[in-house]
């Protein structure tokens, strides 16, 4: 059977496990309520994953509800549910003899919705889950942002200063207007019959003003949290979550943004409920995925051909470091001074072993994007490159462009280029070069017309297959 994980999301209400396969599906879930005591909580968590245990289990992930260190796996403070100071991972581990990955919980549902949900194929993202409280993650670069230790508690901005006492300590959080128990209280005070969130959008959209004025209580803090957001961090889209993050796109919809310059969009999540669980069983494949072998994506093309570019695209969208050739050695021929071009291409080789002594120092499941003109070298040296690093995974990106086009590129540019690098005299040799160039095939190669605009999501799509199997 296929590997796969157990995930657990302990939530103020519910804690649900599920057996969670590579792709996000739910294999088999369990729910139970949650216990007030924590140590109950704990017990039960081992219990349930126990349940869901099997030998394709490679561990455990857990959403906390709370500020989590992921770097340290510490439990620094709890929300409805105050987990901290349990030593929850040691005893998890100790109990159930498999790794386990804890992260905050609205990080796990993010996690979740950019997998398979509402955030796929974006890579900027915040996310507020508002349920008996309002939980927050942020992504950047397509990885969930920690910050020092524990960015991302977007129920605890301040919206009014003046507001109720928060558990955090201060007054006027969104979450003490705009979650779960901030509605029920809102209700309350109205004294509306409704008993859920859709009777008072219901009454709303009938005209009753007493109905009307609790979903403004309700949601208007929660638009200038959002408004905040959008100002502070953004994000291509910001997605709301949780029990109630449908009803709050839905309360929202009346209440536009403050300014047209902070309006990212504003959707509800996809996932549900299924969010937290499936989150926390991807972390294990991320963590499995991170203790293996390298990854390295070869922006292959000759001189002139876009690739330096597509490189720079990429890294911008995928977060991964780049290494260029040039970027190694032109600061060398700029102290150096005039150098013909035989000084020039040794300098080229001692950039390229470089390059791959960085990665082969690198830690297990680094993944790097390489810009060069591979076909400089021979074939065997850059197999006994990969080979030296323990490269897992090859990715080829062939930047494939007319002879024509390239001696086209490469003459524009001739004043732009440092002493040593080949003048106009190189053209029509670049030009025969690009005609009969090929990729280097060390690994999976994907074709880039570069005479076109490359597509960068067609490209993180195609290396989402390559590395993950996507």
């Amino acid at each position: 059977m296929a590997d796969a994980a157990v995930g657990v999301d302990i939530g103020g209400t519910n804690i649900r496990a599920a057996l969670i396969s590579a792709k996000g599906e739910i294999l088999a879930k369990l729910s139970e309520r949650t216990p007030t005591d924590p140590l109950l909580v704990l017990e039960r968590v081992i219990a349930l994953a126990r349940e869901l245990d099997a030998p394709e289990v490679l561990g455990i992930g857990v959403g906390i509800p709370g500020r989590v260190d992921v770097a340290s796996r510490e439990i620094l403070s709890g929300g409805i549910i105050n987990l901290a100071g349990l030593d929850f991972v040691k005893r998890l581990e100790s109990a159930l003899g498999k790794p386990v990955v804890i992260e905050n919980d609205c990080s796990m549902a993010l996690i979740a919705e950019m997998k398979t949900g509402g955030a796929k194929g974006y890579r900027n993202v915040a996310m507020l889950t508002i349920g008996t409280g309002i939980g927050g993650a942020v992504a950047h670069a397509g990885r969930i942002y920690h910050g020092h230790r524990t960015a991302g508690q977007l129920g605890h901005i301040c919206v009014s200063s003046d507001g109720p006492p928060c558990p955090c300590g201060r007054r006027g959080c969104v979450e003490t207007f705009s979650s779960g128990t901030a509605l029920r209280r809102h209700i309350a005070e109205a004294g509306l019959p409704a008993t859920t969130i859709r009777d008072v959008l219901d009454m709303a959209a009938e005209g009753n003003e007493a109905a009307v004025c609790v979903l403004r209580q309700w949601a208007m803090p929660l638009r200038i949290a959002l408004d905040n957001i959008a100002a502070t961090m953004d994000p291509e889209i910001i997605l709301l979550g949780g029990g109630l993050g449908c009803d709050a796109a839905r309360a929202l919809a009346d209440l536009p943004a403050a300014a047209p310059w902070f309006c990212p969009p504003i959707l509800p999540a996809k996932l549900a409920d299924d969010a937290g669980v499936i989150g926390a069983g991807l972390s294990i494949f991320d963590a499995h995925v991170s203790s293996q072998g390298k990854r390295v994506v070869l922006v292959n093309g000759v001189p002139a051909s876009g690739k330096s570019r597509l490189a720079k695209a990429l890294s911008q969208r995928a977060g991964w470091p780049i290494l260029s050739l040039d970027g190694i050695k032109n600061p060398f021929l700029q102290h150096i001074g005039p150098v013909d071009r035989d000084f020039n291409r040794t300098l080229g080789k001692a950039s390229y072993q470089a390059i791959w002594s960085f990665i082969a120092e690198a830690p297990a499941g680094s993944t790097f994007i390489i810009d060069a003109w591979f076909g400089f070298q021979p074939k065997a040296q850059l197999e006994a490159y990969i080979d030296a690093a323990k490269i897992e995974h090859v990715a080829e990106l062939w930047c494939k462009v007319p002879g024509s086009v390239a001696g086209e590129r490469y003459a524009s540019r001739l004043e732009d280029r440092l002493p040593g690098h080949p003048g106009a005299e190189y053209v029509p040799e670049l030009i025969a070069l690009a005609d009969r160039a090929e990729p280097m095939g060390c690994g999976a190669v994907m074709t880039v017309d570069q005479t076109q605009e490359p597509d960068i999501e067609a490209v993180l799509s195609w290396l989402s297959h390559v590395f993950d199997g996507e």
